[in-house]
């Protein structure tokens, strides 16, 4: 048997593909009693018009509010008696979901699992509950430094890209949306072209996909679009400056940077670990060491590196008192031209590869860590022998390529400057 604890691999994954199309990655791990079902399909908001933006993370929201077989609380209550759990997220590209339970019952699981995602009703009443709930976190959103900053940040670094819009649209938007929009959508783009699945825990191989086949090989959907090809983004070409007042809150949320990688990109793992040696490692790098350690400017400040399937950010995020602002920013931008001109030593790197390295098999402890392990593996076309090379990535980085990638995505005369506050 294969010792779970050692790095998942091309001798333990197993990954099939059944005749719809839909593709099943699984690792067994007799450790647990449980199990874990993780996936996505593509469904994301890239697929919503500007006037009902919001619909995708709608619909998500709303595939468990009751199928054609089940009400609201006969799903829950099956979940509930058996301790097991289940749930949708919308993003900008898929549709994700997860799930976990003892692994006894994995078939309930994966009837509610399928019966959410091919037979959702969208009942009237769920649905009008769901949308003032929508509209109780938008309106919270609009009262919040960080969100606001991000919105903002996010147009100016992605404008005229689809990247630019929030996922979970504007109050008008998803007040415009109708049940009629919502069944039409999920009509559409749900459908086994571009499902993915994990299934990792104490069940065979050849038991889960057969589960996967069982409840879903049947699935058919011709209708489905490929997902659009992305418009190239335009780099920034100077300062870009905004703040967004929001009167009377003690904290200003800060947040700098530019268009990063994609997860795909070469440049990837030089700037991400950059990033760390930037704004993460020990107390969040450089950045909180020079901004919060030593100049007491901020209450928080840290660098952050997000990418997917098309190319992600590269920012500083800080919260700072309204009154330290300019000072703040100020600061930052020092920190990142010295970053960027004078590069990182070979020590601070070999620090933070160590610490990319020592992580991996911690974040591979859990079933739910090693089933997103095997999706992002899938996702960005990583490779089965990925988690087992990683460590030779990690460490043939040098301080040359971290410094080429930072002067590339992080030059200090061409960001987004957002602060939101008072």
């Amino acid at each position: 048997m294969t010792n779970f604890h050692s790095l998942p691999g091309p001798e333990d994954i197993s990954r099939a593909t059944l005749p719809n199309g839909i593709v099943v990655l699984s690792r067994s791990n007799f450790n647990s009693p449980s199990a874990v079902v993780s996936g996505y399909l593509n469904a994301g908001s890239i697929f919503d018009s500007d006037e009902k933006l919001g619909l995708s993370d709608f619909v998500a929201s709303a595939l468990m509010r009751g199928t054609e077989n089940r009400t609201f609380e006969e799903i829950y209550d099956r979940l509930e008696s058996v301790g097991a759990s289940l749930g949708f997220s919308a993003g900008t590209i898929t549709v994700g979901f997860s799930g976990r339970c003892l692994a006894e019952d994995l078939p309930l699981l994966f009837e509610l699992l399928s019966d959410a995602l091919r037979r959702p009703a969208f009942p009237k009443k769920e649905l009008e509950k769901l949308r003032a709930q929508l509209l109780t976190g938008l309106a919270i959103r609009a009262q919040d430094t960080a969100d606001q900053a991000s919105l903002a940040f996010d147009e100016i670094v992605y404008a005229g890209h689809p990247y630019r819009r929030p996922d979970d649209g504007y109050p008008e938007t998803v007040r415009a949306i109708t049940r009629r929009d919502i069944v039409a959508f999920h009509q559409k783009h749900f459908g086994p072209r571009g499902l993915t699945l994990s299934v990792v825990g104490a069940v065979e191989t050849e038991a889960a996909t057969s589960l996967v086949e069982q409840f879903m090989g049947d699935w058919e959907n011709p209708s489905q679009p490929e997902l659009p090809r992305l418009p190239d983004i335009r780099p920034l070409t100077g300062i870009q400056r905004k703040h967004i007042p929001l009167p009377g809150k003690a904290q200003t949320d800060i947040l700098m940077g530019a268009v990063g990688p994609s997860r795909t990109s070469p440049d990837y793992l030089p700037a991400s670990l950059g990033n760390s040696i930037l704004g993460q490692f020990g107390m969040m790098g450089r950045i909180g060491d020079v901004v919060r350690e030593q100049s007491g400017l901020a209450y928080y400040a840290y660098s952050s590196l997000s990418a997917g399937y098309g190319p992600g950010t590269w920012e500083v995020s800080a919260g700072v008192n309204p009154a330290n602002v300019e000072k703040a920013i100020e600061l930052i931008r020092a920190e990142l031209r010295h970053f960027v001109e004078q590069g990182v030593s070979a020590g601070e790197l070999a620090d933070s590869q160590d610490n990319f390295v020592g992580r991996l098999p911690l974040s591979l402890e859990s079933n739910g860590g090693v089933a997103s392990a095997l999706l992002n593996i899938e996702r960005y076309n990583l490779g089965l022998d990925y988690y087992h090379r990683y460590e030779s990535l990690t460490r043939a980085v040098t301080p040359e390529q971290v410094a080429e990638t930072a002067r590339k995505y992080l030059h200090p005369d061409r960001l987004a400057i957002v602060s939101s506050g008072g």
